[in-house]
């Protein structure tokens, strides 16, 4: 672990899921933490009461949105590193509106990266990817078995996507986040910013407020608890890699630390192949947390919606030395315990109190 600084270290998007767990972890270090939000996602603001509760003074706040240049510039100096969170995150959202999509992923990285060169050189720029920059895998021909799609080859099936992967841009959201990811790159390439990438799949945990655009772990799981309908847009089969948000701040944490060991550096993000479930597979398991299975709608699949994905974390695990995933079973109960026991957080969606939770 670095020593710790009295500069602040910038979390943009610092009242989200993942920004918020990660804010909690540098916090518990003894670091101070600037927060940089909009609050643009409904049910945040308790994230930032939460950190207050907890760490008091060593968090600041600052509500703003990320394209407000001149907020961003002044959040920006003084710095001691800069967790990049703050995002348009849904494909949805970018299919409907990608001027907002561009604005906000590539225009405003591209002023935090700007912003960084100028005022605070020796700061490193830790970005949050998407494996959506890899596209919908196009070229990998897949079969449908009994745990859902999976590649036909045998290889990738077992090790997952490596950054070796080309990159092929899909929809708006892909779009704007492969360039951004390439900015961040480039300025560590061109301009010797301590920078460096994660590109995520699935990240699930404590505080992820979900909806059916994004964190649709905890979104299955809140509509099963309230006994709502789930709906799955294809056939159920498709498989992803799922991640607990504390071992990703592990990965992030391990990042900053060996920024310049790393500097310049993509490294793919997940689960990892002991961890790819498919939605159907996802949803099995709820009905045993639950003690009844979820009530299930099908409806058309989405743009940009790969079939199957799951990531080869091998280059992380080597480069930051970082530990097996935990199980997503237990992951899975232990959000379902968390939701059970924070029912009031989840984007005005009460879980029944009456309602209990089985084997957790």
């Amino acid at each position: 672990m670095k020593a710790v600084s009295e500069k602040p270290v910038l979390v943009t998007g610092g009242a989200g899921f993942i920004g918020s767990n990660l804010a909690d972890r540098l916090a518990s270090q003894g670091r101070k933490v600037r927060i940089f939000d909009a609050l643009s996602r409904a049910g945040v603001e308790q994230n930032l009461e939460w950190l207050t509760q907890r760490h008091g003074d060593l968090i600041e706040i600052e509500i703003a949105d990320l394209r407000d240049e001149q907020r961003l510039r002044s959040a920006i100096r003084g710095s001691d590193g800069i967790f990049h969170f703050a995002a348009q995150v849904a494909v949805t959202t970018s299919m409907t509106d990608p001027v907002l999509d561009f604005e906000v992923n590539v225009a405003s990285t591209f002023r935090l990266l700007e912003a960084v060169r100028e005022l605070t050189p020796q700061a490193p720029v830790i970005f949050a990817s998407t494996n959506k920059v890899y596209g919908d895998l196009e070229d990998v021909t897949f079969q449908t078995t009994d745990r859902g799609c999976r590649p036909a080859s045998a290889e990738l099936a077992r090790n997952g996507v490596s950054e070796s992967q080309p990159l092929d841009f899909h929809t708006p959201y892909g779009c704007s986040k492969g360039a951004a990811d390439q900015y961040v790159l480039d300025y560590a390439r061109s301009y010797g910013v301590k920078a460096a990438v994660l590109r995520m799949s699935c990240i699930y945990g404590q505080r992820q407020l979900g909806t059916e655009d994004q964190g649709w772990v905890a979104h299955f799981l809140i509509r099963a608890l309230n006994g709502e309908t789930i709906t799955l847009f294809g056939d159920g089969e498709q498989v992803r890699d799922v991640c607990d948000v504390a071992d990703t701040c592990d990965a992030y944490l391990a990042v900053f630390d060996n920024i310049d060991a790393i500097s310049g550096r993509a490294f793919n993000w997940g689960g990892g192949p002991d961890n790819a479930i498919s939605l159907l597979s996802l949803l099995e398991e709820i009905g045993t947390i639950t003690g009844h299975m979820p009530k299930i709608e099908f409806a058309a699949s989405r743009p940009g919606d790969q079939r199957w994905f799951v990531a080869d974390t091998s280059a992380a695990d080597r480069a930051l030395g970082l530990a097996p995933r935990k199980p997503w079973q237990q992951g899975v109960r232990d959000l379902a315990h968390w939701l059970m026991e924070n029912r009031n957080l989840t984007q005005g969606e009460r879980v029944d109190a009456a309602r209990q939770v089985a084997t957790l």
